[in-house]
């Protein structure tokens, strides 16, 4: 997905949010910020794919601050939120044990997202008002179909926290005899889940935990390892989660099958799927 205006005020407040966390020295968080405005000023123009850009404006924040993973303490806190809301996930999927039903729940867990939501959104509120929207667009017959006649799926994880919703319907796709991998960021970004979140989440119980190689905002194809790449070009099908995924994978020429499940959180992305912002989508690309 290309940059639209509306991104240029996010990657700011994403930008004044990260250094937030990454350091209490105000006279370092300006001069940061000077430099995101510089690589805004050279960068943010008509055709610029909107992840690629956010990607390197996260390193910066990172590299200058000398914070590897700023949003380490917000990671813990998707943990916290997420893992209150396992027993009305649990007792859902009990009532409704279809894999649309799997997928509501994994895009639910979609709504636990510093990056695009900020530090101040109510999550609790958001997770209860998503379990119970339609999904906009709903592509999950098509992925029934696929998963009747693959046999390996790739899961391209998101958020912390997120990933407890994710375990349900990964063991569900499971149950059609598909082997799942799963993928997490070889380093920090954002709130995106790393090996070790994955391996907390119990996410090696249930499938084989491989990394993207590197800590891109999304799928930045570019910035992968060979042995990831490998991966990718191998699978049947790629279920990818979040925004930061479809942005990146919307600008890729594959012959893979690939759903993108996610919450529309901005007006940039629902406007890019023809939605409203808030909307719940599972679409094939």
């Amino acid at each position: 997905m290309k940059v639209y205006y509306e991104c240029a005020p996010c990657f700011l407040r994403q930008a004044r949010e990260a250094l937030d966390l990454a350091t209490d020295d105000e006279d370092l968080k300006l001069q940061v910020m000077v430099k995101v405005v510089e690589l805004l000023n050279e960068r943010f123009r008509k055709g610029q794919v909107s992840n690629e850009l956010g990607t390197a404006m996260h390193r910066l924040i990172k590299e200058m601050t000398g914070s590897e993973d700023p949003y380490l303490l917000e990671k813990r806190r998707c943990n916290e939120i997420a893992s209150r809301f396992l027993p009305l996930v649990e007792e859902y999927l009990q009532k409704h044990g279809d894999l649309e039903s799997h997928v509501r729940v994994a895009i639910t867990g979609n709504i636990i997202d510093f990056g695009a939501l900020g530090l101040d959104f109510n999550h609790d509120q958001g997770i209860e008002d998503s379990l119970k929207a339609p999904l906009r667009i709903n592509h999950v017959p098509l992925l029934e179909k696929k998963l009747e006649d693959a046999s390996e799926l790739l899961y391209l994880l998101d958020n912390t926290g997120e990933i407890l919703f994710d375990r349900p319907l990964i063991e569900k796709i499971g149950e059609y005899g598909v082997d799942v991998k799963v993928a997490v960021k070889g380093k920090p970004i954002l709130n995106d889940a790393c090996m070790e979140d994955a391996i907390e989440a119990g996410l090696n119980d249930v499938a084989e935990v491989v990394t993207t190689g590197t800590d891109s905002v999304g799928m930045v194809c570019s910035d992968v390892s060979e042995e990831f790449r490998r991966i990718f070009e191998d699978a049947e099908v790629v279920i990818a989660k979040g925004m930061g995924n479809y942005e990146g994978l919307t600008e890729i020429d594959t012959e893979v099958d690939i759903f993108c499940l996610l919450n529309a959180k901005c007006h940039a992305i629902a406007r890019d799927l023809g939605v409203e912002k808030g909307d719940n989508v599972a679409v094939k690309l």
